[in-house]
């Protein structure tokens, strides 16, 4: 696959260019674009209304998958679908599709690995081992998309990774899955999760979108949340403003996400200090049960 031009990154005019370099018709660019942004098909070879000779070609010229699903988990309960998904190198990451009463939910990753290393998270144990391409970021939206027979209602960065720490491909792959004459979702309803990377915030605030912004908080006290969330080096004061400038520039109203962990941030001071901060910012609050796993202590 790495060999092969990936098909997303490939315009309808390119398409187009190709289609009669190869002998077919002209429109023939557009049947493929619908396949793809409108069908959420994953193989040239189910693309019945091309010409065999067409497919062929197009299978020999351009990927069109990113990745492959080694495993897949449905949820028996709420029918929420977990995809382990292995990329050429090896490396992996998981992606969901979270069905819900009039909703329809995919949760992406945005790296292999995460830097930021929160207690309670068991994806970022490891450490960081890459960034995602905007290809293999569209490729989790596309694979969730082909699951499902449709697009979501709702799209969130809260996978695995920092999402803000991988800014440019995030955007391009955000760009695209806005499009108009793409996958044409809207921005208002994609939320990118934020452990608190504060330049990143400030540079999404600056692109203008409608995209919401959710931070991950756990905590209003310095000291705690230094040991939930580690390996950031910005302090609140500036993570809230950062929050603030994103508000004001974009109007999007700020979500604070808080994992309760019992004992550490659980307490009625807790969600007294929570309730403060929320009321000053006039930000929505998204409280999280903790999911227990091996690779951490603590509980929910």
């Amino acid at each position: 696959m790495n060999s092969k031009r990936h098909i997303l990154s490939v315009s309808k005019n390119e398409l187009a260019v190709f289609a009669v370099n190869t002998g077919a018709e002209k429109y023939r660019a557009s049947q493929i674009w619908d396949w793809i942004y409108k069908k959420y098909c994953l193989s040239f070879e189910l693309m019945k209304n091309l010409p065999p000779e067409l497919r062929k070609a197009l299978d020999a010229n351009f990927a069109i998958k990113t990745a492959e699903a080694i495993d897949k988990k449905v949820d028996e309960k709420d029918g929420t679908v977990k995809f382990l998904i292995k990329f050429p190198d090896g490396e992996c990451v998981e992606c969901a599709s979270i069905p819900s009463p009039g909703r329809l939910t995919f949760c992406l990753s945005s790296q292999v690995g995460c830097p930021v290393a929160c207690v309670f998270c068991a994806s970022g144990a490891k450490g960081l081992s890459r960034n995602l391409s905007s290809t293999e970021i569209i490729g989790e939206f596309l694979l969730c998309a082909a699951e499902s027979g449709s697009k979501p209602t709702n799209l969130v960065f809260m996978g695995v990774g920092e999402p803000l720490m991988n800014y440019s491909n995030l955007v391009e792959a955000l760009n695209i899955i806005s499009a108009p004459d793409k996958f044409a979702f809207s921005p208002r309803r994609i939320t990118i999760s934020t452990s608190g990377y504060v330049p990143g915030i400030l540079k999404l605030a600056s692109e203008g979108k409608q995209w919401n912004l959710a931070l991950s908080l756990h905590s209003t006290d310095e000291q705690k949340r230094e040991k939930i969330v580690p390996n950031l080096k910005y302090k609140l004061p500036e993570i809230i403003d950062a929050c603030a400038e994103y508000k004001k520039k974009t109007g999007r109203i700020v979500t604070f996400e808080w994992v309760l962990i019992d004992g550490v941030n659980s307490s009625e001071k807790d969600a007294e200090s929570l309730a403060k901060i929320a009321k000053k910012t006039a930000s929505k609050v998204n409280l999280i049960p903790f999911n227990p796993h091996e690779l951490s202590p603590f509980k929910r």
